[in-house]
């Protein structure tokens, strides 16, 4: 389970998946855990961002700080990002960290609808510095990576709803891209760009068709 939602910690995560009787405990990449392997343990990283991206950081050895001068500023959704953060974010990167988003996603699906996602927090922190940020998940290289040393060379089928981040990130992993139309993209938005290997309703329609029934 590859996900850019770098907000709740791997636990959240992966309870969540049980609670609709998924078992994950391990199977669980997140966008936090692509921006904490880019940096060296040792390092010090202030984290714009919600409790995931801190336990990340940690648990590669990276030094989470509230000020002063770090090597990174890292970047990821969370509900509580204000002018404070922004200000605090814009002065250690003009102080010469680097900015890292964990994704640039600009929407994040809700049951009332897209909301802003961490792109959105990521593009105003960016404006504010003038900098270009360095991207860790879907559908970039540092995400790509985690994946690859999980699953190894063998074929591989990505399932999402998002084909700027699921169908791209499959053409990295030279991977069949199978789209859903249950999450942010629906029949009128087909077809995508990239275009998907396979088109399923939901993941009921994806297990069907894996099965052949």
């Amino acid at each position: 389970f590859a996900t850019n939602n770098s907000s709740p910690p791997i636990g959240v995560q992966e309870a969540k998946l049980a609670s609709f009787g998924i078992p994950a405990v391990g199977d669980v990449v997140t966008s936090a855990q692509a921006a904490a392997s880019m940096l060296e343990p040792g390092m010090s990283a202030l984290a714009c961002a919600g409790p995931g991206v801190v336990e990340a950081l940690e648990a590669r050895g990276v030094e989470v700080v509230v000020g002063g001068r770090p090597d990174a500023v890292v970047v990821g959704f969370h509900t509580d990002f204000d002018y404070q953060r922004l200000t605090v974010a814009h002065r250690a990167i003009d102080g010469g960290a680097r900015l890292i988003g964990t994704n640039d996603d600009p929407t994040y699906p809700t049951p009332a609808g897209p909301t802003p996602g961490g792109g959105a927090i990521l593009a105003a922190v960016a404006t504010a510095a003038g900098v270009t940020p360095e991207i860790a998940g879907k559908p970039y290289a540092p995400m790509a990576d985690l994946v690859r040393s999980m699953l190894g060379e063998g074929r591989i089928a990505m399932v999402g709803d998002r084909a700027s981040t699921d169908g791209c990130f499959a053409r990295m992993l030279q991977a069949d891209f199978v789209l859903v139309l249950s999450g942010v993209t629906g029949p009128e938005d087909l077809p995508t760009d990239p275009v998907a290997d396979l088109v399923c309703a939901d993941l009921q329609g994806v297990a069907d068709a894996v099965t052949g029934s």
